[in-house]
């Protein structure tokens, strides 16, 4: 049957796939079809999708119950991350349904998890109910990248996919990239793999961990420095740092002054850590200062904090992105800001 399809190249294709069921136009009835490493993914409507590359072609139709929601008889809110299905339902006994219908369906998933709190804590991490399943470290694929990570330990959001690769594909060879708040690497790891000397800095010693073994896992450790520790101390030179020889020592080189490049993605409070990004500009830096902000005024705020901070630096203001909803009348926005001195 011929229906309207999404057209990405494969190594996109989980992020693809994930942004279009959050936003309910998959459809259940057709296969996605591979050719030539390219991904066509079946959709319902192609209304609103402006972003993707559209056409229509020949995919084979879907003649079994594979999905859960063929099994449960209405669509489930759910993400993937790895071999993980991630809910978010009050409600336990629903909650239990979908993780059965899950398991049962087609799709390759070895957990099932609920959330169960909100992230808390310096640490960003969430407290877990397990469904089905036992663990929840699992492997994550996200354009052409593979992070390891814990759920339990770490924190990672899937639905920024597509802002990290809108970030990381910026970034130019021989850059000097800084990320204060690097958690497993989905900023640094592609920044790298561009040709950038990458740091990454994180208070999460388990997320440090993971991010040295993603390193390695994509090939790129010789050009990745990371770092466990407050980025305040970090950048006065005074934490611990692995080595791309796996090696660790007490103290680190102050970078004091670094910089080409910083991503500030700890958006309920990255305002605390102006001071010490400023510190960590070199002469000419962009920043990618993430913000939870007013629907009626997202980006203002940020923007007065950074040019406060800014000292001796000239500002411009190169992009507003929003990133997504985050809340009634809340937005997850990016201002991508130049400092000049």
């Amino acid at each position: 049957m011929k229906l309207p399809c999404v057209r990405v190249e494969r190594e996109q294709g989980e992020a693809t796939r994930a942004a279009l069921a959050e936003r309910g136009v998959l459809t259940h009835d057709a296969e996605i079809v591979e050719h030539d490493g390219v991904l066509y993914i079946p959709i319902t409507d192609s209304s609103g999708l402006d972003e993707y590359e559209i056409v229509v072609r020949e995919v084979p139709r879907r003649e079994q119950p594979e999905m859960p929601a063929d099994l449960l008889g209405f669509e489930p809110s759910y993400e993937r991350l790895g071999g993980i299905v991630i809910l978010d339902e009050d409600d336990a006994e629903r909650a239990r349904e979908i993780a059965r219908a899950v398991m049962g369906s087609s799709l390759p998933v070895e957990t099932v998890l609920n959330r169960a709190s909100k992230v808390q804590g310096e640490l960003r991490v969430r407290e877990w109910d397990v469904l089905e399943g036992e663990s929840t470290e699992t492997v994550h694929r996200e354009y052409g990248f593979e992070y390891a990570l814990d759920l339990a330990a770490v924190y990672f959001s899937p639905r920024l996919a597509t802002e990290r690769h809108r970030v990381t594909e910026q970034v130019q060879e021989g850059e000097q990239f800084f990320d204060m708040f690097a958690g497993v690497g989905p900023f640094v790891i592609p920044a790298a793999a561009r040709g950038a000397q990458t740091v990454g800095v994180d208070l999460n010693e388990r997320a440090i961990e993971y991010l040295w073994e993603n390193t390695h896992r994509n090939g790129v450790s010789d050009r990745v420095t990371a770092i466990h520790g407050d980025v305040r101390d970090v950048a006065a030179g005074s934490s611990d740092e692995r080595h791309s020889s796996g090696g660790v020592r007490d103290t680190v080189p102050e970078y004091t002054g670094w910089a080409d490049r910083i991503v500030m993605n700890l958006p309920h409070s990255a305002d605390d850590f102006l001071d010490t990004a400023v510190s960590l500009a070199g002469e000419e830096c962009l920043i990618h200062y993430y913000d939870i902000a007013h629907d009626e005024d997202p980006f203002g705020p940020g923007e007065r904090a950074i040019r406060e901070a800014a000292n001796e630096y000239e500002v411009s203001v190169e992009n507003r992105q929003v990133v997504r909803s985050y809340a009634p009348h809340e937005l997850n926005v990016c201002l991508d800001v130049r400092l000049f001195s």
